[in-house]
């Protein structure tokens, strides 16, 4: 028997879909579509992910060995894996065909040592550090870089990336014009010194809207917080909302498990952080800190049940939640509960919940639990 879940994610296929050919509508068509579907297909479940979107991108990005090895075995996309590699994971990857990111001489060097034990070939893409000042091959040590690549057989280079570091929030576009500078100046050095068809990727979502539009500068862009219908900053949205629509892909829905009256002056939850004031009707909510609702929204949120704004009441716990629901008629234990996404004519975003909590919409949904079923609507 199949049994119902509680709470789950609603994950919607149509939207996922439109939301990359929104992106697709921005660049050149020869340009390669990298989806990021690190960190759980940022909570909204990698496996669903890429069975939706096998069809419309060229590659997928995951960030770990682990993450790799799942996709692997649902996509025959070439996988790019971003994060470092100990040794296991290199002679994983290499034998499993991964293109595997490449931090410094170091890792290059391990890289194609054990390339050469196991008689294959790498496909690596090398990361510079234009400026941000984390991962990467610093630019000055870029051509010896390539003088020592050249002796490491056992190792394809195929591509070169960067990250641009500020380019969300602000107009200022002083430091991605030096990133960019810095970015095609090593892209110059690896072209000039034996490799001319190197690939070029310096751009995410932001850098899609802000760097790449129209213009092709790269090869390849890497689609990750706009392709779950999310938006990079509140500044990239008002400035780009007239030329594509973004739809969410996510909608987490549990249900009421009791419905109670508390009397005046009661408290609510572990600490004692809410005290009734008059008779309260409340219904606990089989939701807590371990699926992903933040502890900072105790007393600092609100759900949608039957159409209506529930306010949480005390402090998120592990598993449970308290809501005040006062105000809504005839609820009952098993009424859907919806924490991100639409019911009736109400919606709750991701950024509604990230303002309210002092962070950005990317944490709030990579910290939703694994262990949530996530369903393809």
């Amino acid at each position: 028997m199949q049994i119902k879940p509680l709470s789950y994610l609603e994950i919607n296929s149509k939207n996922a879909v439109h939301n990359v050919k929104e992106f697709r509508s921005l660049l050149k068509k020869d340009t390669k579509v990298v989806a990021c579907i690190k960190a759980n297909a940022y909570g909204h479940g990698d496996v669903e992910i890429v069975q939706i979107l096998n069809n419309y991108v060229d590659y997928f990005q995951v960030n770990s060995i682990e993450e790799f090895q799942k996709i692997k075995k649902i996509s025959k996309k070439k996988i790019f894996i971003f994060g470092y590699l100990n040794k296991d994971g290199i002679q994983t990857a290499i034998l499993n065909s991964a293109i595997i990111s490449a931090f410094d001489y170091q890792h290059l060097s391990e890289i194609n040592s054990v390339a050469l034990k196991l008689n294959k070939k790498a496909t690596v893409h090398i990361a510079i550090d234009s400026y941000l000042g984390r991962e990467g091959i610093m630019p000055n040590d870029l051509n010896k870089i390539v003088l020592a690549i050249k002796k490491m057989k056992n190792i394809i280079l195929e591509g070169a990336y960067s990250h641009f570091a500020n380019i969300e929030d602000t107009t200022n576009s002083i430091h991605s014009n030096k990133q960019v500078q810095i970015f095609n100046d090593c892209i110059k050095i690896l072209r000039d010194n034996g490799f001319p068809d190197i690939q070029t990727h310096i751009s995410a979502t932001s850098g899609i809207l802000v760097h790449e539009k129209k213009e092709n500068k790269n090869d390849l862009v890497r689609l990750g917080i706009g392709l779950y219908g999310m938006w990079p900053s509140s500044h990239l949205e008002m400035i780009n909302r007239k030329d594509i629509i973004l739809k969410p892909v996510l909608k987490w829905v549990t249900h009421v498990a009791q419905v109670k009256v508390l009397p005046a002056n009661h408290t609510i939850g572990y600490g004692l952080t809410y005290v009734t004031k008059k008779k309260t009707i409340i219904a606990v909510i089989p939701v807590g800190y371990a699926d992903g609702l933040t502890r900072s929204m105790s007393n600092n949120g609100f759900f949608l049940i039957n159409g209506k704004i529930a306010k949480i009441l005390g402090r998120v716990s592990m598993n449970m939640t308290v809501v005040d629901v006062s105000n809504i008629k005839n609820i009952k234990s098993g009424d859907e509960v919806v924490i991100i996404g639409v019911q009736n004519k109400l919606e709750i975003k991701v950024e509604d919940i990230a303002r309210s909590i002092e962070t950005i919409n990317y944490e709030v949904t990579t910290k939703i639990s694994v262990l949530l079923p996530r369903i393809i609507k």
